[in-house]
């Protein structure tokens, strides 16, 4: 069998625009270490094939649901290395929060890092610009246009529906023992989307990225008429003992009756982390009609 020259460069030709095509092709096998990056993807439409810590996942995130099926990576700070190998992941999605992590990471496969909580700025743009960001990457710029129309659409429905609520300012915090919270600020996720919602944070300060360090409970009564949202569950042994805190209970909105505990949210999450704050916060002021 003869091949003729020019039969031969066309050949050619093609099999390199083949390749060129592949190389371009939109990643299909991803990782992802990062919990924010993880929500990204799965709002775009993309299960990663494996992702960190998903027991626990489930428990502190809640939203979106991950399948049975995704391999579980092993720690967020001590990913299991060879698991990863063996995963043979086509991108691998992290945040600056594994900078340290990123060369051991990019020997694998490519890695795509994308800021969501930089000090003292709100995060939420951040979020959004990130579903931007991995959508172009996956291919998915359209399905990245379609989720962020949803998501301001539906904070501007709530923000509407909650303005009978504003008047009043709001305190949001995490209980880890009974005479201290951790307050988040503007610049944590939960204190950006409240101010979307058209609410005051009580806590005038920024956040140390998602949330402040532990302060005294008694520095919730500095805003006598705001209202307190608890955000994720109080341990068991602090419950006990805030029931008889004469701190706790000589606080103004808990005496009053201005307390509301929302079900767990990863606070340092992405879109979905945002919006099922949004929804739970939405859902708690109106059936319980704290904003009295």
């Amino acid at each position: 069998m003869s091949f003729s020259r020019r039969g031969v460069l066309l050949g050619s030709a093609a099999l390199a625009l083949a390749g060129r095509a592949n190389a371009a092709a939109p990643p299909q096998r991803i990782a992802a270490i990062d919990w924010a990056m993880l929500e990204t993807a799965v709002a775009l439409g993309v299960m990663p094939v494996a992702a960190t810590e998903l027991i626990q996942f489930h428990k502190d995130a809640v939203e979106p649901a991950i399948p049975d099926n995704v391999i579980d990576l092993g720690l967020r700070g001590s990913v299991n290395l060879e698991l990863l190998h063996l995963v043979k992941p086509d991108l691998i999605l992290i945040s600056p929060f594994y900078t340290r992590h990123e060369a051991t990471l990019s020997a694998i496969a490519p890695t795509l890092s994308l800021p969501f909580y930089v000090k003292g700025e709100p995060p939420f743009e951040k979020a959004l610009g990130a579903v931007r960001a991995l959508g172009e990457r996956l291919g998915r710029s359209q399905e990245a246009a379609h989720v962020e129309t949803d998501i301001r659409a539906a904070l501007e429905t709530m923000r509407q529906s909650l303005a009978r609520f504003t008047d009043r300012p709001t305190y949001l915090v995490n209980i880890g023992d009974s005479r201290h919270v951790r307050i988040f600020g503007s610049d944590s996720m939960f204190g950006d989307i409240l101010v979307r919602l058209g609410f005051r944070n009580a806590w005038p300060d920024r956040s140390r990225f998602t949330f402040a360090a532990p302060v005294p409970i008694e520095n919730l009564a500095v805003e006598r008429d705001a209202r307190i949202v608890i955000v994720s569950d109080i341990p068991v042994e602090a419950r006990s003992r805030l029931r008889s805190s004469m701190i706790w209970n000589a606080l103004e909105p808990v005496s009053q009756g201005r307390v509301l505990q929302l079900p767990n949210i990863a606070p340092y999450g992405g879109v979905t982390a945002g919006m099922r704050f949004a929804r739970l916060f939405a859902e708690a002021l109106q059936s319980e009609g704290a904003g009295r």
